[in-house]
């Protein structure tokens, strides 16, 4: 008698399915139980994709605590309204903000910074971009000269691209190397190697070092900003890959950049955990830099708090994705130690902030000053000066030093919206009150790197 044919991949998809991972395990299922007919079917119901998802017909409802004072700030507000309309199309979006810092970072239908975004169920890896987890830390330092202190950060920081030499690199705490490796999406050789070297690294573009003294005591305080390096941008294209996967699946007319992972799927619930993972790696490297200008300047650690700006940050199934927003409502911070901290440029003072939730704000304040004009435009609009001389101008009076010795006129105070402005706006709708702020000494950026880069070189 002969054998029955084996049921195998072809026949799974002569039924309309396209090949998936469960395609090994359902096979060996069908095959074992025998299943055909109307068993066959029943048992293949599980793996059926879900309906297309619409875009929702009208965009969801969100609040605008932002407002033009010149016709450039117009022209800014104008192209923030017009991407967060099409952000808040997204099948799975609710509601959200637009903060006074707002500013489009890309095409149309990509989250502003500035912008907040509440999803349903989803976690879109594109609405928290690929500097997941850039945040704040401060620590007060009590009387001690700002000049040591700054003198101290320089030894121990460090800028620009790539991580630290084997002989320069911070330990990584075993604890934290377990959770990578305990997680899906971060259990990676290169993964872990990136984490391992950039410890203690701040990168590049607007993170900075900044020492100052605070207004109500008087006491020198350390402030770094940074992200999540190179571990957090390689979580963000393995997020985007999924996210994507489930886009072509679930709504093939949302925006690439708006694809989501579903929460209540096995990847979501790997993809949140390894975020969490990702905030405290984050975490340990402000703690590292601290510690180790702390050490180097043979200080006492009188306070420290932080907080993350562009993050996701969960309410029961509904995801607070904020691009570029400081986290008021406490419940978005499990760690909380301090109130918030809101800096706006080198020249003026960082705003140490409280506040709780207000339906307008969705429990979020402005992350900084943000910008009105690209960096390229930025440059342009200054090439009637040397780059020394915007330097003098715009620095007078404070200790500003680039880590590559080249000047980064991109992010001079001129860069950036009017602090002023941010400030009134802040108070107008009620983001935050600010209990106090760190008046500069100075700060520390990495510079225009690039300019002395191997194939510049070359090239000239």
């Amino acid at each position: 008698m002969e054998n029955k044919e084996q049921f195998n991949g072809n026949d799974l998809i002569n039924l309309g399915f396209a090949p998936e991972k469960w395609f090994r395990d359902a096979i060996a299922h069908v095959n074992e139980n025998g299943l055909e007919g109307k068993e066959l079917a029943a048992y293949l119901e599980q793996y059926k994709a879900p309906p297309l998802v619409d875009l929702h017909a009208e965009h969801a409802p969100f609040s605008v605590n932002i407002k033009a004072d010149n016709e450039l700030e117009a022209l800014n507000i104008e192209s923030v309204m017009n991407t967060m309309r099409a952000v808040m199309r997204t099948p799975t979006v609710v509601g959200g903000a637009v903060m006074p810092d707002a500013c489009p970072t890309a095409g149309i239908g990509t989250i502003p910074v500035g912008g907040v975004v509440v999803a349903k169920n989803a976690i879109h890896p594109g609405m928290h971009s690929a500097d997941i987890c850039c945040s704040v830390m401060l620590t007060d330092l009590g009387n001690i000269d700002p000049k040591l202190v700054m003198d101290a950060a320089h030894r121990s920081t460090h800028f620009g691209p790539g991580g630290r030499d084997r002989d320069a690199q911070f330990r990584f705490p075993t604890e934290l190397l377990a959770a990578f490796e305990g997680n899906e999406f971060l259990n990676d050789g290169q993964m872990i190697s990136t984490a391992r070297t950039h410890l203690g690294t701040q990168g590049d573009g607007n993170h900075f070092l900044y020492v100052g003294r605070s207004k109500k005591t008087g006491h020198t305080m350390l402030v770094t900003h940074h992200g999540s390096r190179g571990a957090g941008a390689r979580l963000y294209d393995k997020g985007m890959k999924v996210a994507e996967r489930f886009r072509i699946k679930l709504s093939k007319e949302t925006l690439k950049q708006n694809a989501w992972i579903p929460f209540d799927t096995h990847e979501g619930q790997e993809y949140w955990k390894a975020l969490q993972i990702i905030r405290e790696w984050t975490k340990q490297n402000h703690i590292a830099i601290h510690n180790a200008t702390v050490a180097q300047a043979n200080a006492k650690v009188e306070d420290r708090y932080w907080n993350e700006h562009n993050f996701v940050f969960q309410d029961d199934d509904l995801f607070y994705h904020a691009k570029g927003a400081t986290p008021l409502n406490a419940k978005f911070m499990p760690d909380i130690t301090g109130p918030r901290l809101v800096p706006l440029n080198m020249a003026e003072p960082i705003l140490i902030v409280d506040g709780a939730f207000a339906a307008n704000s969705l429990g979020f304040a402005p992350h900084g000053a943000g910008r009105n004009l690209s960096r390229g435009q930025h440059r342009k609009s200054l090439a009637h000066k040397t780059i020394q001389e915007v330097f003098e101008q715009e620095t007078a009076g404070l200790d500003v030093r680039f880590f590559s010795k080249e000047i980064d006129i991109t992010e001079l105070p001129s860069a950036y919206k009017s602090a002023a402005n941010v400030r009134s706006q802040m108070e107008e709708f009620g983001l935050g009150e600010v209990i106090d702020e760190v008046i500069p000494y100075g700060s520390i950026m990495a510079g225009d790197w690039e300019k002395n880069a191997p194939w510049k070189k070359k090239r000239r």
